[in-house]
């Protein structure tokens, strides 16, 4: 296994390499400019922040001092548009946030989906097996976009119990609905997929022998079916908890919790291609990561796994 971990950084280097020059590219390419405005500049304006920016240089040396930057000193670069502040400084601005409700958000969907999924799948065709199965399609055609407005429309207007904005880490009321809209849906996904694959489990040779045995129900349960129902829900967790600690932009929006997510869309709108370069790595980075972890977590819930 720890050969196999090194194997998999050995190879993170290169990618997270190809994506930074990627992305590099693609800004490049990208029709206007970060200076490109509905007044066009002077040109002797435009030429000067270009040279301060170091846009004037060959496209090579600009990849160069660019990823030289990164993984020398991890110094995503200036933004382009607030000239007194770095990338660096908006992500840990933001980045914060969006990581506490993301992470809490996470925790809540994967333990009411794993607790729905299961129930159901134990009393399968019985009233519980229906509530579960009914609260996980509800869940699942309310999106964070339905979600929001809806409980700022109850929680705040009609009943005035949570504020409708703002973000503050001492005062939880503040996370309660963007922790609420985020994780409905992902539960209502992971709700259906530990149910069929906890029926597939239950339905398994090494199940009906722990039960001939006289094991307990709840025994054979935890013990012999919940972990290898387990292994389509963790791969499906990885990319799931990256998506959800990285920033939603409607949550951001509907919330005004400062997040990650709007200070992106702001930088396409706004072309602060310095901050969406920064944005777009620190997701790749955290996608491999996590990648990473779900292969380790399999080896770990099934040791018949061998890499």
């Amino acid at each position: 296994m720890f050969a196999y971990i090194l194997r998999r950084l050995a190879i993170a280097v290169p990618t997270l390499l190809l994506l930074i020059v990627l992305s590099f590219l693609l800004m490049h390419l990208a029709p206007g400019g970060p200076f490109t405005q509905e007044r066009a500049l002077p040109p002797q304006v435009l030429a000067n922040l270009n040279a301060k920016y170091g846009l004037d240089d060959p496209l090579w040396r600009q990849i160069w001092n660019y990823v030289w930057g990164i993984v020398v000193h991890f110094d995503f670069g200036p933004s382009f548009v607030y000239p007194d502040r770095t990338v660096n400084q908006l992500i840990a601005d933001g980045f914060p946030v969006t990581l506490t409700y993301g992470s809490l958000a996470f925790l809540a969907a994967v333990a009411v989906g794993i607790t729905l999924g299961t129930l159901a799948a134990i009393r399968q065709n019985t009233w519980l097996d229906y509530l579960a199965v009914g609260i996980s399609i509800g869940a699942q055609v309310l999106p964070n976009f339905v979600m929001a407005p809806l409980l700022v429309l109850v929680l705040t207007l009609w009943l005035g119990w949570l504020p409708g904005g703002g973000w503050s880490f001492s005062d939880p009321s503040f996370w309660i609905m963007p922790v609420i809209a985020l994780s409905t849906s992902y539960m209502a996904s992971i709700a259906r997929i530990t149910r069929s694959s906890m029926l597939e489990v239950l339905g398994s040779n090494h199940i009906r022998t722990a039960r001939a045995k006289g094991m307990p129900e709840h025994r054979v349960i935890l013990r012999h079916a919940l972990r290898p129902a387990m292994l389509p829900v963790v791969s499906y967790l990885g990319p799931v908890f990256v998506s959800m600690i990285t920033g939603s932009v409607v949550i951001d929006i509907y919330f005004s919790t400062g997040g990650i997510g709007k200070a992106f869309v702001d930088s396409a709108l706004n072309r602060d291609y310095a901050v969406m370069m920064g944005v777009t790595i620190l997701v790749g980075a955290l996608t491999i990561l996590f990648n990473l972890v779900v292969d380790i977590l399999y080896a770990w819930i099934d040791p018949k796994i061998r890499y």
